[in-house]
């Protein structure tokens, strides 16, 4: 071979290693902008926005919902909500949050009203996946001013719940303990150098020696409580785009000290940023958006996540963007049906949702593939492989290989038509191979004499048995 052709070659197989060893971002077959963690019972749920292809503008007609046992094996609950769901919505389906009280769930949303402004609305629901409905039939806040977005909410220990939002300025309210009104009056919180890095000016000094402000909230509020000490995460101004900044408080409603920068100027191919963090499992995690994926950008953004310790102070250390993201905190067990919308990482495929609400990997090129991570197939190897598949044409083949594209083929399913692509029907093979242990798995895409580029089939669920 020669070496020119050996270089090429070698930085083909590194480029493929890198893809399948990537876990950020965390969500592949969507846009997921804006990203709000919430940790409920023994999982986290991610909501996010819903960035649509092909614009150059933040254009958002719905918001999405996805939940992790692990941290990195994350399950698709499609999109519960739309702007369809408030009749008083028209546009622009912005940044959201979503809060438990009760065994009711609250989401917090904004979007332009039918007046052309932005206003903040709440849907309610029975679970944190849906089905949610708008809680009121009107905004919870409308003020006529654009001023009305990017809502964070939190429920103090006493009990009492804050509503924060805001774009160029900070507001708040106290909201009542039904969490779809509020007492009291709005406040505006005073900015300053000493509460959020800086003011917002009207044009920067032409001098280029004159001090500028370090850093002014513009938007995208993240409101929580840990060890007795209020947070205040937000979008700040830096240089390129948004950075992550934050203040802290000894009481809900300020004053607020400036702190820093949590992510600052970094390669993340996007104009904007809006974090939330969490503590789960005994461990801190950053979510945040860059424009990283394939076409994405400024107006294509993808969720996430880097796990960060705090200083012993409380404080937030400065975090980087990575491509390896978080490492699983538990196992998938195989012998358990596994929706196939659970993914680590997956590739010329996407997830739809049929009008029951079912969400399944569509879409499904000639290769492709899903990789689900640390699978644990226990001390005795399974015998079967089951999938359930739909497919209007000869669908191909559906391949599961362990710990990597080519590694070892333990079951090979080839997929008829099934009479038409929302016909499911369950296929099984025997395990070709013994497998025990803890496991990646890749779900392959082949399309054996079928034409390059063509859809293949429906993949729904899949489970092991022995």
């Amino acid at each position: 071979m020669k070496p020119y052709k050996i270089v090429a070659y070698l930085f083909a197989i590194l480029s493929i290693n890198s893809t399948v060893q990537a876990q950020n971002p965390v969500i592949q077959t969507h846009y997921t902008p804006d990203p709000a963690p919430m940790v409920y019972k023994d999982k986290v749920y991610v909501y996010t926005g819903d960035d649509i292809p092909g614009y150059d503008f933040y254009y958002m007609t719905k918001w999405r919902v996805f939940s992790s046992p692990d941290m990195v094996n994350w399950i698709d609950h499609g999109s519960p909500i739309s702007l369809e769901s408030f009749s008083w919505a028209r546009d622009r389906a912005w940044a959201a949050q979503c809060i438990e009280r009760n065994g009711k769930f609250y989401w917090y949303i904004c979007a332009q009203t039918t007046q052309n402004n932005m206003a903040i609305g709440v849907a309610v629901a029975d679970s944190p996946a849906g089905a949610f409905k708008d809680a009121l039939g009107k905004p919870l806040i409308t003020t006529g001013s654009w001023s009305n977005i990017d809502p964070t909410v939190f429920i103090d220990d006493d009990g009492q719940a804050y509503l924060y939002w805001g774009n160029g300025s900070l507001y708040y309210v106290k909201l009542n303990k039904d969490m779809v009104s509020w007492s009291g009056n709005i406040v505006e919180v005073p900015q300053t150098v000493e509460s959020f890095g800086g003011v917002r000016t009207a044009r920067v000094p032409d001098n280029k020696d004159a001090e500028r402000p370090k850093d002014v909230f513009v938007e995208g509020p993240w409101f929580y409580k840990r060890g007795g000490k209020y947070y205040q995460m937000f979008a700040g101004m830096s240089k390129g785009g948004e950075s992550l900044s934050y203040s802290m408080s000894d009481n809900p409603t300020g004053p607020w000290k400036y702190q820093g920068k949590i992510m600052t100027e970094q390669a993340t191919n996007s104009f904007t940023n809006h974090g939330g963090i969490i503590d789960f499992k005994g461990k801190s995690y950053l979510f945040y958006h860059t424009g990283l994926l394939p076409g994405g950008g400024s107006y294509g953004r993808a969720t996430s996540i880097e796990e960060f310790r705090y200083n012993t102070d409380g404080t937030i250390p400065l975090i980087s963007a990575t491509k390896e993201g978080v490492q699983p905190l538990g196992t998938l067990d195989p012998y358990q049906l596994i929706k196939a919308a659970t993914i680590a990482w997956a590739e010329k495929c996407r997830t739809e949702q049929d009008v029951k609400g079912n969400v399944f990997v569509s879409d499904i090129r000639t290769g492709g593939f899903i990789k689900v991570r640390s699978v644990d197939f226990g001390t005795t190897a399974p015998a079967s492989f089951h999938a359930s598949v739909a497919a209007g044409l000869d669908g191909g083949i559906l391949e599961v290989h362990t710990d990597s594209l080519n590694g070892l083929k333990i079951a090979s399913v080839n997929i008829p038509r099934t009479g038409g692509w929302n016909s499911w029907e369950t296929l099984n093979e025997k395990v070709s191979q013994q497998v025990t242990g803890i496991h990646d798995l890749y779900f392959v895409f082949k399309g054996q004499n079928i034409t390059a580029g063509r859809k293949l089939f429906n993949f729904g669920s899949w489970i092991f048995k022995r």
